[in-house]
């Protein structure tokens, strides 16, 4: 069984994918971890030195390979993950258990505000900027995010919380 969660920076997919393969006795992998792992190089430094298509195509197999493994996993995607080529059709046809986590964009500020210097895609950014950032991100992703089968509002809840909500909808 393979338990997918998707949504954006800071909406606590690896803090509840851990607790969550823990509660299921699953292995947990964060896809992004796993391309590192598997290429041997930063994310943000596949980017310079082969660019973004090369890091899509690289982020495609390996999601593929992880939804093909025999394993039972919960599986935390990238927050673009899901926006890129056919990556959400194959998702949504290897499993059945692909959780959005949402929260609204003054809880994402809030979170990411404190993180700002360890997220790549922010880090350049001026605390007035972020709110139309991810707004707009939000927004573009959207479309994508709202295909999975559940959505779980995360806005004031602690990650003990989320983890135990989605535990009660699965089969």
């Amino acid at each position: 069984m393979k338990v997918v969660l998707i949504g954006y920076m800071g909406s606590g997919k690896t803090t509840v994918g851990k607790l969550l393969a823990k509660e299921l006795n699953f292995e947990f992998v964060d896809l992004d971890d796993y391309i590192e792992t598997r290429l041997n190089e930063k994310i943000a430094d596949l980017f310079v030195t082969k660019g973004e298509l090369y890091f899509r195509k690289k982020e495609s197999e390996l999601l593929n390979e992880l939804l093909n493994d025999n394993r039972d996993l919960v599986i935390a995607l990238g927050g673009g993950t899901p926006c890129y080529g056919v990556n959400m059709d194959t998702i949504l046809q290897k499993t059945d258990l692909v959780f959005y986590l949402k929260l609204s964009i003054a809880s994402l500020i809030e979170r990411l505000h404190k993180e700002k210097d360890h997220r790549p895609l922010i880090a350049h950014l001026k605390d007035e900027d972020l709110p139309e950032f991810i707004g707009k991100h939000i927004f573009e992703r959207g479309v994508f995010y709202s295909r999975a089968h559940f959505t779980i509002i995360g806005d004031h809840k602690d990650a003990e919380a989320v983890k135990e909500e989605i535990v009660t909808l699965l089969p």
